[in-house]
């Protein structure tokens, strides 16, 4: 096993950088890669690391299996007392138990593995009497530990008893299968009654995958039928690739069904007792367990590294195809608001009226707030066609199935911004009037209702342009038009980049990037390489 600095630098960099990959729309396959980054993260922190960086600890042996099976009955037998409850109720097992010799009970005080579980630390039970063991009732079970000591176990060895891999709780399930992730030694649980089901083979076929070292346990076998479901058992195993795993057949027995001491008899439970001794006292079988078990998941990480790139890629590839949606719906109205303005759309209901009137039924004031308020209709009206335009298109995309698309009143936002472009138009009527001759000057209010007038109004607004010849000559109305259109161009930019910017702000939030993509492929590089130099 190579346990080399630069390796173990490798795996943890590769870590973080699993770590921070985020896979929050909901495509189609990302509930499976989410599964792949939750278990490379409890392979790399509750077993990989720790184990390459202290070789010398002892053989964790996690006893996993599907609810009833028998595994704390199991685990209680191979103690040689009750350390984890055994009963009828099912599902039983709620809080992991671990349990070691009492000089290697150091390994376990830190955070070495499990980090996430809060150790709850138990002393050394003489008797086997239910007032003696704690009962797994505390709903935040699953976040700690129970850890207890043994003389009966050797040195060198834990057992680690998993909640059920088939749980009603979701909790249960998921921590089941990060604790297998943390094992030297996987010894799965069935019995004779389900040894097919679906669930014990998914982990079966997943300790395959990782080359992890397995150990079957075919329990309360009927002593009737014992050598035909013991064949049966094996020809499957051989099927999957799994024939050479130790197996070992335990049968039915009165302690099976919970309702003694939950202790099976020494010789049921002698043969995995021995095997277990065997590997963690002799030094060729203990390096042989801890090679297997490690090289395995590094060389998986060779095909689930890239594939939670893949995944990675496509999360990136939807959020890009998102926002490009938002993009060209914004930017289309953009482009109609302006054909729209040039075209004296502006120019209708009020507006329309009040220039009429102008000046001598309408005064500057009432033609400037005509004119506000329906650049503000018409700049209202291009994002309610951009939003339903998006929300048209996201509601295609799977990926946008959990983004917001409800309408949001852009009213108050819109005729805020549009009331500083009125200001701002102000002021600058106000500046060309400062450099006129102040008994031929016009009022500042006048000259900035006829600068609007010609900006949103078209050609129906010829008269304003002529008008403000008179007033401040050819040149003059060039240079103010110039500036005006400049400033109505960016007002107008400016809101339907703000309201771009809430659209797309959802989707920014969940921080979807190409970064991760990069990072995990040139990670596992740098691991690669690592190895091949060893």
């Amino acid at each position: 096993m190579d346990v080399r600095p630069q390796l173990i630098d490798a795996l943890s960099a590769l870590r973080d950088r699993v770590a921070a990959v985020r896979l929050p729309l909901p495509l189609p396959g990302a509930p499976r890669a989410r599964r792949t980054r939750t278990e490379l993260l409890a392979q790399l922190d509750d077993y990989l690391v720790p184990r390459l960086r202290y070789p010398e600890a002892p053989l964790l042996a996690v006893i996993g299996g599907s609810t009833g099976a028998g595994k704390s009955t199991l685990v209680n037998s191979l103690v040689g007392r009750r350390v984890s409850e055994a009963g009828v109720l099912r599902p039983t097992t709620r809080t992991p138990v671990l349990v070691c010799h009492p000089d290697d009970q150091h390994w376990f005080a830190g955070l070495r593995v499990l980090p996430q579980l809060t150790r709850v630390w138990l002393p050394e039970q003489d008797d086997t009497g239910d007032d003696d063991v704690p009962h797994d009732s505390a709903q935040g079970a699953c976040s700690t530990l129970r850890v207890e000591v043994a003389e009966s176990l050797p040195r060198g060895l834990a057992l680690l008893d998993a909640p059920d891999i088939d749980s009603l709780v979701a909790g249960n399930r998921a921590l089941a299968a990060e604790l297998i992730c943390a094992a030297d030694v996987w010894i799965m649980v069935t019995t004779a009654s389900r040894y097919a089901d679906a669930v014990p083979w998914h982990l079966l076929r997943t300790a395959k995958e990782y080359n992890a070292t397995l150990v079957t346990v075919l329990d309360r076998v009927p002593h009737q039928i014992v050598g035909e479901v013991s064949q049966q058992y094996g020809a499957l195993l051989t099927r999957a690739g799994l024939g050479d795993a130790p197996r070992f057949t335990i049968p039915e027995l009165p302690e099976s069904a919970g309702g003694g001491s939950g202790l099976l008899p020494t010789t049921a439970v002698a043969p995995l007792r021995s095997w277990l001794t065997h590997r963690v006292q002799d030094p060729a079988a203990r390096q042989q367990s801890l090679d297997r078990t490690a090289n395995g998941v590094i060389d998986s990480l060779g095909s689930r590294l890239p594939e939670l790139a893949s995944a990675v890629a496509v999360q990136y590839a939807a959020a890009v195809r998102l926002a490009g949606t938002v993009e060209e719906a914004y930017a289309r109205e953009g482009a109609r608001v302006r054909a729209r303005l040039r075209a004296g759309a502006a120019l209708a209901g009020d507006a329309r009226a009040r220039w009429r009137g102008y000046p001598l039924v309408s005064s500057s004031g009432e033609l400037l707030d005509a004119l506000v308020e329906s650049l503000t209709v018409l700049l209202e009206c291009a994002v309610a066609a951009a939003d339903e335009r998006v929300r048209d298109t996201w509601r295609q995309e799977s990926a946008a199935a959990e983004l917001p698309t409800e309408v949001v009143d852009t009213g108050e936002r819109v005729g805020l911004a549009v009331r500083r472009w009125r200001r701002v138009l102000e002021e600058l009527a106000e500046e060309e009037v400062q450099h006129l001759d102040r008994q031929s000057a016009p009022d500042p209010e006048a000259l900035a209702a006829l600068l609007a007038a010609a900006l949103l109004g078209g050609r129906r607004t010829r008269r304003a342009g002529e008008r403000l010849a008179e007033w401040i000559g050819a040149q003059g109305v060039l240079r103010l038009r110039d500036k005006g259109a400049d400033l109505l161009s960016s007002y107008i930019d400016r809101v339907l980049h703000a309201e771009r910017d809430r659209r797309l702000a959802p989707l920014d939030a969940l921080d979807v990037g190409p970064e991760p993509q990069a990072a995990l492929i040139a990670a596992l590089s740098v691991l690669q390489k690592e190895r091949h130099l060893r």
